[in-house]
C-alpha cells in the first residue's frame, strides 16, 4: 500500500455561470481554496447570512433523480457534478459559494467544472489526505438495482457500472469500468452528459420542470438515439452514470480505495453505500500515518 498523498486545493479562485436544469435560475458557483481538512463546503453566500453545507453524506437529503446536500435550514442541490469534478480532479479542500440552491447545469457534463478548476491551478498541502481501503464486500440493494464495494489488489479506486435500459429503446445495456484518477477522469467520464428518455423529458416539462433546458446541453433520447444532438462518446450513458457515481462516493470525504461495481444504482443506493463503508471499515487518518 502506498503512502497517503498529500490534501489539495485550488490555488485561486474560480467562477462557472449557468441555469439549474430544474428551476430555470440563473446560478454562479465560486471555487475558493480552502485549508486542509476543510474538506469541500457549500456556502449559500445569497442569505441573509451565509450557511455553509459540509459535502459530507450525513447532509444528503433525499431527493429524486440528484443529489442535494442540507444544513442550518438551507440546501443546495443538484451537487453530483461539482462533487465529480472535485474528485476527479483529487481537490479535497474547497469553499463553493453559491447564489442560488440549484447548481448549473451547464451542458450537463463535468467538464465546465473541471476547466474551471483547472484553470486555477491545483496546489499540494501540508497535511495528508485520509483513506479508507474496502476490506470486505458490502453490497446494498435488490435484484434489480444494486451496488457493492469490493476489496482490490491495486492502490487506486475503480467503477463497473452496468446500465439496462431494456429493448426497444436507443440506449440499451451499456457497460463500463474504469480506474479513477485525474487523467482517467478528465478524459474519459467528465464530458459525458446528463440524459433523459424523450418521455421523461415531457413528463418533467408539463410540471413545470425544465423549461430552459434544450436538446443542446441535455441527451433527450427517442427510439433512434439523442434527439438534435449527437454523442460524444458511443457510451455515453453509461459513462454519465459512473460520473455520478464518482460524484456521490465524494460524500465520504476521503479517499477510497476499493472497486466499486454498481447495477442500475442511482444517487440513493451510492450514498447508501458511503454510509455503509463509514460504518464498517476503517478511515486511515492523516495523523496516524505522519506520527
Amino acid at each position: 500500500m502506498q503512502a497517503l498523498r498529500k490534501q489539495r486545493t485550488i490555488s485561486q479562485p474560480a467562477v462557472v455561470r449557468g441555469f439549474g436544469f430544474w428551476s430555470g435560475r440563473d446560478v454562479s458557483v465560486e471555487f475558493r481554496p480552502a485549508a486542509v481538512h476543510t474538506g469541500v463546503v457549500f456556502v449559500r453566500r445569497d442569505l441573509a447570512e451565509p450557511v455553509r453545507i459540509d459535502a459530507t453524506v450525513a447532509n444528503r437529503l433525499e431527493t429524486p433523480r440528484r443529489t442535494t446536500l442540507a444544513d442550518g435550514g438551507a440546501t443546495v442541490e443538484m451537487v453530483e457534478h461539482v462533487m465529480a469534478a472535485l474528485a476527479g480532479l483529487q481537490i479535497d479542500n474547497c469553499e463553493v459559494w453559491v447564489d442560488e440552491a440549484e447548481m448549473p447545469g451547464c451542458d450537463g457534463s463535468a467538464q465546465p467544472f473541471v476547466e474551471a478548476l483547472a484553470s486555477a491551478g491545483v496546489v499540494e498541502q501540508a497535511a495528508l489526505r485520509p483513506r479508507l481501503v474496502v476490506r470486505n464486500i458490502t453490497r446494498l440493494g435488490n435484484d434489480e438495482s444494486w451496488v457493492e464495494a469490493r476489496p482490490t489488489t491495486s492502490d487506486s479506486m475503480s467503477v463497473k457500472f452496468r446500465l439496462d435500459y431494456g429493448s426497444g429503446n436507443a440506449i440499451g445495456r451499456q457497460t463500463l469500468q474504469l480506474v479513477v484518477n485525474p487523467e482517467s477522469f478528465c478524459r474519459e467520464l467528465a464530458p459525458c452528459r446528463t440524459f433523459v428518455l424523450q418521455e421523461e423529458a415531457e413528463w418533467l416539462v408539463s410540471r413545470g420542470l425544465g423549461k430552459r433546458a434544450t436538446h443542446q446541453n441535455l441527451l433527450v433520447f427517442d427510439k433512434d438515439g439523442p434527439v438534435n444532438n449527437e454523442l460524444r462518446f458511443r457510451d455515453e450513458c453509461v459513462r454519465h452514470k459512473a460520473l455520478d457515481l464518482v460524484g456521490d462516493l465524494a460524500l465520504a470525504g476521503c479517499d477510497l480505495v476499493g472497486h466499486f461495481i454498481a447495477h442500475r444504482s442511482g444517487h440513493r443506493l451510492n450514498a447508501e453505500l458511503v454510509r455503509a463503508l463509514l460504518n464498517e471499515e476503517e478511515i486511515i487518518e492523516s495523523r496516524r500515518r505522519s506520527a
